[in-house]
């Protein structure tokens, strides 16, 4: 007979506070961590739970705090560039730090796949959440605020002026450190490539990469590509300057999928990596890794980043916080075969 003492029970608060000789009222402060309870009481409820295989109802605490102590992690990046191979990559490895620093503190988190609306998190019970790198004008971030709930962006949301909780992702700094990788490398006609959107990662590499060419007294030579088209938009876009600009010695694609259709543009033009054209990318994910020849990349230190993102959103769940950034270590180059030449030009 189960310890609840009832055929096909489950032992309930009653049965742990039964055999501990103590209060529910106790027990309930015990395995919470709440309260003033004696430390030798609260080990002790804590084992006699363990034995008799109690297990609180989430329900119930749902209904009893008003909190579903759990958080969400969505974006709004489509899945040609967040889907596919790199579901191994930036987003998952985001998650799998923010799903752990999350529960030490005793919230769960839901991971929203990425999407291009709002919409998935209309049936999601959450008290708020991480938006990743979130768009000017982002669906999840206006449900999030439709549905007044509290939210943190992982990395700065352009547009939004003071006040919104993120996490800096060094957007600025990104261009300048593979600017000067590159230019080690001889690199003196650089091209970058971004996004269409204006996403922080986006926004601030195109500002610091134009000012940064400018003081070496380079030609500021860009373009955007559709992130709806992944791979295809980063070849097509690599493609076209290559054709207007047939002296471009380096590429920067800041998103990983786009760096690999410039590593075929390339190829297809005649050209060779790293020979003749030198390509780098932001993330150094599954497809930076596995590309060939393999990307020079940035370690973005996701880890921190996304732990930091989990702080900001509960100091601001627990009401009271005015701290609004939380600031990562400077990113660093990973220099692999895209960008190293046996010889620099001088």
């Amino acid at each position: 007979m189960p310890a609840s003492g009832k055929p096909g029970g489950r032992p309930t608060i009653a049965d742990v506070a039964k055999t501990a000789g103590v209060s529910r009222t106790t027990v309930s402060h015990a395995l919470n961590g709440i309260g003033k309870v004696d430390p030798r009481t609260r080990e002790r409820v804590k084992q006699v739970a363990g034995e008799l295989g109690y297990r609180p109802n989430l329900r119930a605490q749902r209904l009893r705090r008003g909190q579903a102590r759990t958080i969400a992690l969505a974006s709004s990046m489509p899945l040609a560039v967040a889907g596919g191979r790199s579901r191994l990559g930036f987003y998952m490895e985001v998650a799998a730090a923010a799903a752990e620093h999350a529960l030490s503190h005793g919230y769960a988190l839901v991971l929203v796949p990425p999407v291009e609306s709002g919409s998935s998190l209309e049936s999601v019970d959450i008290d708020g959440a991480i938006v990743v790198e979130p768009d000017r004008n982002d669906p999840a971030v206006a449900e999030l605020t439709a549905r007044g709930l509290p939210y943190v962006t992982l990395g700065r949301q352009v547009g939004t002026g003071e006040g919104v909780p993120y996490v800096d992702l060094n957007g600025g700094a990104v261009a300048e450190l593979l600017l000067d990788h590159l230019q080690e490398q001889g690199a003196r006609r650089p091209a970058l490539i971004t996004g269409d959107g204006d996403r922080h990662s986006y926004v601030d590499v195109r500002e610091a990469f134009t000012q940064a060419t400018a003081e070496r007294g380079w030609p500021v030579l860009s373009a955007t590509a559709p992130e709806s088209s992944g791979e295809q938009a980063g070849y097509q876009a690599c493609s076209e300057l290559l054709r207007d600009h047939p002296d471009i010695d380096a590429v920067c694609a800041m998103v990983d999928t786009f760096a690999v259709g410039a590593v075929r543009a390339v190829v297809e033009s005649g050209r060779s990596v790293p020979d003749d054209v030198l390509v780098v990318t932001r993330y150094d994910g599954i497809r930076a890794k596995t590309c060939d020849p393999s990307l020079t990349a940035m370690d973005l230190h996701l880890d921190e980043a996304a732990t930091g993102a989990v702080e900001l959103l509960l100091e601001h769940l627990a009401g009271g916080s005015s701290r609004t950034v939380f600031r990562t270590p400077t990113p660093t180059v990973l220099a692999r075969a895209s960008s190293l030449r046996v010889t620099a030009r001088p």
